[in-house]
């Protein structure tokens, strides 16, 4: 079953998130899944549970709430962001079933690369040692997903200083080039993206 794979580029969040949106409630069956690679100025984004306990100091960064799951999270330049517009219905797909492997894609990924890295069953996310690189949040609507990825690659790591990561107070986190994966965002890209796709569950029918 076909995915196309779109290059957005550097976008605004907000216009991303409503292009989403309006994609998953317009689309059918017949509808293609896709994925939207992405790159986005700095912005919090705040999960629907989430709490505004854990934005510690925002600054002039935007504070945007939205409707995937999960509690804060920080985007910006140098962070590469991968949307995934899957029909989980069609495709026979659990949500865990695609948490799972879109964690396994970003550390088989690392692992091409040489950096050992794990997902946590309670942490939704990747890891290497003990610091986070990789977030996940998602929504499903009408049986599709959005939302997905940020992997961070080669950025300003101090801006996650003003949040507590994903909810979790005094949680590091790391990048691709902190551990010694020197690749420009457009090279993570198309090696996760790859990844991605080629080893999407025989279940996708892809």
């Amino acid at each position: 079953m076909k995915v196309n794979i779109k290059q957005l580029g550097r976008q605004d969040y907000l216009p991303v998130w409503q292009a989403m949106q309006d994609y998953t409630k317009h689309r059918d069956e017949n509808t293609d899944d896709e994925l939207w690679i992405v790159e986005h100025p700095p912005v919090f984004t705040l999960g629907r549970n989430g709490k505004q306990e854990h934005i510690l100091d925002a600054g002039n960064i935007p504070v945007i709430p939205i409707d995937r799951g999960g509690q804060v999270t920080y985007h910006g330049f140098g962070q590469l962001v991968i949307y995934l517009l899957i029909d989980l219905k069609r495709r026979h797909l659990g949500v865990r079933q695609l948490v799972t492997h879109i964690e396994d894609s970003i550390v088989n990924f690392l692992g091409s690369q040489n950096v050992k890295a794990h997902s946590d069953p309670q942490a939704p996310g990747v890891y290497v040692d003990a610091k986070k690189i990789a977030a996940l949040g998602l929504r499903i609507s009408r049986g599709c997903s959005t939302h997905g990825l940020s992997l961070n690659v080669d950025m300003d790591l101090s801006e996650f200083k003003r949040i507590n990561p994903c909810g979790y107070k005094g949680l590091e986190v790391t990048q691709c080039k902190d551990v010694g994966i020197h690749l420009s965002l457009e090279e993570v890209s198309e090696k996760l993206t790859d990844q991605l796709i080629t080893s999407f569950p025989q279940a996708a029918g892809v």
